[in-house]
């Protein structure tokens, strides 16, 4: 009987204003065989720090997060905060 613990990222979405938003699924397997599964989602905003972000998800960030995209991103935060 082998416990063993893996995370991978399942889902990966990038919204109309550039907000990556990704979810890790932990599972528990058991001899192949999966005994439980949790999820944790997080988002990032264009621009943000991608320190300790998993591999795949920067290589999303990078294609999705143009200078363009970034600064529009910026100027709606700016926008709405001095609103």
């Amino acid at each position: 009987m082998a416990l063993s613990k893996e995370t991978v990222v399942d889902q990966i979405t990038v919204t109309e204003n550039g907000i990556v938003l990704y979810r890790e699924a932990t599972r528990i397997m058991e001899d192949g065989n999966e005994l439980s599964k949790t999820y944790h989602r997080t988002s990032l905003t264009p621009g943000q720090d991608l320190t300790g972000i998993p591999a795949n998800v920067v290589a999303i960030c990078n294609v999705a997060w143009t200078e363009a995209v970034i600064a529009a991103y910026q100027a709606a935060q700016a926008e709405s905060i001095g609103a």
